[in-house]
């Protein structure tokens, strides 16, 4: 007769079964769940949320002023050659009294009386400004010593005189107000000599200068115009350099006049802001339609000129719009930052999403971020990326980024950035730029498409890079951990994750370094439990890594340190429980994380070997399980449970657990006791390990646990019989204990456990049999031993040994199912058959077709 098994029997010494490693698996040892550390989401649009690391005084700001003079009005204006010393005349502006035909306007909306007056205020402030050389004065005044003077040496050609009078003419006209009532000027930049003299005689328009003065000034100091000379007087009245510089059509120069200007006067005129913003939306459609929009615009200086003065006016509609026309002009410098700067304004007001939703200024800040020098322009870059993580907050805008490439081009940036090392002078300045960066990425890891993207392009090395080299930085480290803890949540990530190696590293000397930094400390925690879930080569690496063990143990001291003092600060003030136990206490939720890793570490043979006979590990899980109530903390207390279970499993010397079993059984009992079901399963669990040792079986019969145990039977649940099973076939080892088994109806509970559970689940009719097998090993009579049950008994056996009827519940479940039957339950269940038929006088012959 064979001698009764013990509950969970090691193999030794043998190769196991595919079958026998699933048994191994189910019974045992369990990885654990848990859920992700929640993140609130800020109440304020800032650079720098408010948990951030960075000083006030140490950081950019995100609130600011911007004014007309945040603009560089000579933003490309090249370096002369030759200082030229000023001429000591001034120009004499004469105004018509004649009124002249006026250009058609377009209609306006209706004027709200505050608007205008905010309007108003906001161009007499700017115009006060200008006329002190702050700004692109509104009109044209009168040289003075304040203004660029010329310098020549030779008397000027009538010719180019001609020539500066019709530009000057035409720039007047371009700078000077225009509303309903005023006349507008009939620009003519042609020098022949019958245009020039129309101008002259008054014929376009109302404002003209009288030259004459002049021309005897330059006689008198017989000055020659140069070609030299002739750019630069043209220059200085005008103040458009690029017109120097590019060459302009007729088709080009009528198209400006026709279309573009207008809209310029219009906005110097207007004081409605919706019909400002209609005219930028106009302004930005006629610059698009005649690609002129760019660096090589002939009159890109008139025109920003004219959007800088709108800058001051207080609406965000406006801002929007003009941020998007600047930015569209490609400018750079002071000037890109400036725009960069109103595009963050606009964007940090959430109520602003729609706005942006149905404007284009997304693909104007993709197109910075794409084509910018990191280097020269990082503080652009930085408001440029503020404002695009504002806009990732945004479902509909977030679903836009991704489908423009933004996922890609932070990826490139990113790298820049990434090669940029500690010793350079601009190396702290990127990492506000870097913070940026990763909390947009954040954001857009919220989205599939993101994540197949991230795996595929290589981010998971570039964002450890990132991790390595800004380790002191915490808000960049916590932004890249908050990545990985989304990600890592899905396989494809995951298994990417762990095949960087260097990883595991980074992650040890991160909770080392930030050990009381409990929002970064508890994601961390939460990644490598993820990464150790599953993959067993991910559970040996980080294991191996120098001082795994004791960085994990260190923080368990630490929180649970937090845990106690917090439990005691509820003792003093005469609260026994938290207000909700539904939601940890932060120092609750590392511990429930930390010790989730425990588990899942536990799962690889060697490693949880190793940790079972580390006291310092399983001494902490008790005192959990001593300190903490189930009521409390449920998942605290059921995460310690299953991992003692888990490292009860491994019979090693010098085993903790085994030091400790009893004090271990102390602390399950209290847990059985409870209303909560998880945690009495769980308890039970652990009493089917620990139940191989005599001294707690002994405990279960002193404490009567085994009724508790037999009444579980009847839970009609599969994970509850199946670790009642597991008690119950270790207290049948020993013969004097089996008589427990018929007095509480142990045998009629444990034959409709077959008859409910056993076609489906084998490996619990394999644990029943066993049981039943142990505990009919004396044998007399098999109407005296299985009583009323017998037949019962007799027809499941013969029906589950049927291999046409017993595989046909477990046809889904491939050809493990099968092997299981043959090599596990046949065998059991055939003797158990056997013994039973030999033991009885009279066999039913009734056979049971279905279940």
């Amino acid at each position: 007769m064979e001698k009764p098994e013990p509950f969970y029997r090691l193999s030794v010494s043998k190769q196991k079964t595919s079958s026998e490693i699933i048994n191994e698996a189910k019974s045992v040892l369990r990885t654990l769940r848990t859920r992700r550390p929640f993140t609130p989401a800020e109440d304020q649009r800032k650079l720098f949320g408010s948990g951030s690391s960075r000083a006030p005084q140490n950081r950019p700001p995100s609130v600011f002023s911007l004014h007309a003079s945040s603009f560089d009005l000579a933003e490309s204006r090249p370096a002369s050659g030759v200082r030229l010393s000023p001429l000591d005349y001034k120009p004499i502006l004469v105004i018509s009294s004649e009124d002249e035909d006026s250009s058609v306007s377009l209609p306006k909306p209706a004027v709200d009386a505050a608007e205008v007056r905010k309007v108003s205020d906001a161009r007499a402030q700017l115009f006060r400004r200008t006329s002190q050389g702050d700004a692109f004065p509104a009109k044209m005044a009168p040289l003075d010593h304040h203004e660029e003077k010329l310098d020549c040496e030779e008397p000027a050609m009538m010719s180019s005189l001609h020539r500066t009078n019709d530009n000057c003419l035409a720039e007047q006209r371009a700078y000077t107000p225009f509303n309903d009532k005023s006349e507008q000027l009939i620009c003519n930049e042609h020098s022949g000599k019958p245009e020039r003299e129309d101008v002259l005689k008054g014929t376009a328009g109302k404002h003209l200068f009288q030259l004459k003065g002049e021309s005897n000034q330059m006689k008198k100091h017989g000055i020659v115009a140069s070609q030299p000379s002739s750019i630069g007087w043209k220059r200085r009245l005008t103040g458009l350099e690029d017109d120097t510089r590019t060459d302009e059509s007729e088709e080009e120069k009528s198209f400006w006049h026709m279309k573009v200007l207008p809209i310029l006067h219009e906005l110097e005129s207007e004081d409605n802001v919706e019909s400002l913003c209609w005219a930028c939306t106009k302004l930005y459609q006629v610059l698009n339609e005649g690609n002129m929009l760019g660096k090589r615009f002939k009159r890109r200086s008139m025109l920003l000129k004219t959007l800088y003065k709108l800058v001051e006016i207080d609406s965000d509609p406006l801002c929007l719009k003009l941020a998007k026309i600047i930015l569209s002009m490609k400018v750079d410098g002071k000037n890109l930052l400036g725009a960069c700067k109103l595009a963050f304004k606009v964007c940090r007001n959430g109520i602003n999403d729609y706005l942006i939703q149905n404007d284009t200024l997304l693909d104007c800040l993709l197109e910075v971020l794409r084509t910018e020098d990191l280097q020269k322009n990082n503080e652009a870059l930085l408001y440029c990326l503020g404002a695009i993580k504002f806009m990732s907050g945004n479902a509909v805008l977030l679903n836009e980024m991704v489908n423009k490439g933004a996922v890609e081009m932070l990826l490139q940036l990113m790298k820049q950035i990434n090669s940029i090392k500690e010793n350079d002078s601009h190396f702290s300045s990127l990492g506000h730029l870097l913070v940026q960066l990763t909390a947009t990425l954040r954001n857009l890891a919220d989205l599939p498409q993101t994540r197949c993207q991230l795996v595929c392009s290589g981010a998971v090395s570039e964002l450890c890079v990132a991790l390595e080299q800004r380790m002191n930085d915490k808000d960049v480290c916590t932004y890249i951990v908050r990545i990985f803890s989304k990600l890592s949540s899905y396989n494809d990530f995951c298994a990417a994750l762990a095949d960087c190696s260097r990883c595991y590293i980074l992650f040890l000397a991160l909770l080392n370094k930030h050990q009381k930094q409990q929002d970064l400390v508890i994601r961390i925690i939460f990644i490598l439990g993820n990464l150790t879930a599953k993959n067993n080569q991910a559970r040996e690496q980080f294991f191996k890594e120098e001082g795994s063990v004791n960085t994990l143990m260190s923080l368990f001291q630490t929180y649970h340190e937090l845990d106690l003092k917090e439990e005691k600060w509820y003792h003093e003030r005469g609260r026994e429980e938290k207000k909700n136990p539904q939601h940890p206490s932060k120092a609750e939720d590392v511990l429930i994380k930390l010790i989730r890793v425990l588990a899942n570490l536990s799962i690889h043979p060697s490693v949880g070997a190793a940790l079972a006979a580390a006291h310092h590990v399983v001494e902490l899980l008790v005192t959990v399980l001593e300190y903490k109530s189930i009521e409390v903390c449920e998942e605290l207390v059921i995460n310690a449970a299953t991992t003692i279970n888990n490292l009860s499993f491994y019979k090693v010397k010098s085993s903790a657990v085994q030091d400790k079993k009893l004090r271990i059984a102390e602390m399950l009992l209290k847990l059985l006791m409870s209303n909560n079901m998880d945690g009495v399963v769980e308890a039970v669990r652990v009493f089917g390990n620990l139940s191989q040792y005599h001294e707690i079986c002994d405990f279960i019969i002193q404490k009567k646990i085994h009724k508790f145990v037999i009444a579980l039977l009847d839970a009609k649940n599969q994970d509850v019989c199946f670790s009642a099973c597991g008690v119950l076939l270790n207290l049948t080892v020993d013969k004097d204990r089996r008589a427990l088994l018929m007095e509480e109806g142990g045998i009629g509970k444990l034959v409709d456990c077959l008859r409910d559970f056993g076609p489906a689940d084998l490996q619990l009719a394999c644990l029943i049999c066993k049981t039943l097998w142990n505990y009919s090993e004396n044998i007399t009579s098999a109407a005296s031993c299985f009583g009323e049950d017998t037949d019962t008994l007799l027809m499941l056996l013969t029906s589950l040994l049927d291999e046409e009827l017993a595989l046909g519940y477990g046809l889904d479940r491939g050809d493990h199912h099968k092997l299981y039957w043959e090599m596990e339950f046949k065998p059991v269940a055939e003797k158990l058959l056997e013994r039973i038929q030999t033991h009885r006088s009279s066999v039913s012959t009734a056979i049971i077709t279905a279940f």
